[in-house]
Order: structure tokens, then sequence, then C-alpha cells
């Protein structure tokens, strides 16, 4: 295929995926929703247990990793579901043209958070840094796909890089958090403020948003 002939394709697949952008916005939205109450779960306790104890831990690092990998994968087969489903009902192939474009600006982003992330906590049990990274990646993974991604989405994806900007530069600046012994509560509260809350409130605003079904990304 030539160059031109690449590029008409690539222009193609982006006007398809922008045509179907209402189409995943309301299919992800159930399961950012079901991710972000169980992130909000998951940190709540660790959190309350940090503020009562002076900061103790309530679980080792490596159960902390563990949890977020399961709801990371809860949530994961939840939207593949909701994909797969939405894809049988309008006769489509599941791994269309569509979908390995968005993999391929959603997935460098991704790898690269959910390594460095891995092995600040398997190997320098950092789990504050690593819980921003997490943060800072997917919103930026969220961003790469911008070119044809819904508003919300987009929206999102800067909330995630904002949030996780500020709370890194508010744990930077204080000296008190980074040298607590155990750090299971701040890396907590991060995952708390960023995959849950912000799952929920982006899921809700889905739910109920007033918004016509033509919505397209800019």
């Amino acid at each position: 295929m030539s160059t031109t002939e690449a590029a008409l394709e690539n222009l193609r697949i982006i006007r398809s995926l922008m045509e179907k952008a209402h189409i995943y916005r309301a299919v992800s939205a159930p399961a950012a929703f079901t991710g972000g109450v169980l992130a909000l779960v998951a940190s709540g306790w660790p959190v309350w247990h940090a503020l009562r104890n002076n900061g103790d831990a309530v679980m080792c690092d490596h159960c902390f990793l563990i949890t977020w990998l399961l709801i990371l994968g809860i949530a994961s087969a939840l939207n593949t579901f909701l994909l797969f489903k939405e894809a049988r009902r309008r006769s489509q192939p599941f791994v269309s043209a569509g979908m390995r474009m968005a993999l391929r600006a959603f997935v460098p982003p991704m790898l690269v958070g959910g390594s460095i992330g891995i092995g600040l906590i398997v190997f320098l049990q950092n789990l504050t840094l690593a819980t921003l990274i997490w943060a800072l990646c997917y919103g930026l993974a969220l961003l790469s796909t911008a070119s044809f991604s819904p508003r919300s989405l987009i929206r999102l994806g800067w909330a995630f890089v904002l949030t996780g900007l500020v709370i890194f530069f508010a744990w930077a600046a204080y000296s008190d958090v980074r040298l607590l012994s155990n750090d299971l509560g701040p890396a907590s509260l991060v995952m708390g403020l960023t995959f849950g809350l912000l799952h929920v409130v982006y899921g809700l605003a889905v739910f109920f948003s007033s918004q016509p079904p033509e919505e397209q990304p800019k």
C-alpha cells in the first residue's frame, strides 16, 4: 500500500471512529463506574486505617499490587465484554481496524506506566510514586486517542493528568508524607482520588448527560 493510500485508509478509520464515538462513550461508562466504585472501596479502608493509626500499614506492598491488578482485570474484562457485545449487535468484527488504531495509541503509555509502577512497588517499595505514574500515564493514554475519542474521554484524560500533577507536587513538597515508614495510606488516597473518584464522576456524567448521541470529538 502506498503512502497516500495508507493515509487515506487512516483517515477513513478515524472518521469511522469519530462517528462511533458516542457509542464507545456509552459502552465505556459502566466499566468506568464499576472500576471507580471498586477503587473507592479498595482505597477507603487503607486510608482510614492510616489516619487512625499514624500511618501504619493494613496490608503488604505485594497485597496492594495484587488488589489493584485484580480491580484492573475486572474493569478491563467488563469493558471488553461490553465492546464485544456491541460489536455483535452491529454485526461487526470485534478486533476491527479502528480498535487496532486505538490500541496502537493507547497501549504504549499504559505499558510504560504499568511496568514502571510495578517495578517501583516490587523493587523500591515506593507505592505513592508508583500510583502517581499509573494515574499520569493512564491520563496520557486517554489523551493519545484525542483525534477520534469523544470529548468526555478527553476531559477524563486531562482530569487524570492535572490531578496527578497536583498530587505529585503536593507529595514532593510535603516531606512528612514522603518520610512515613509506610506509604500505603498516601498511595491508596492517590488511587481513590484518581481511579476511584474520577471514574465514578465520569460514569455518572455519561449516565445523566443530556448531550445528543451525535457528540463529536474536538
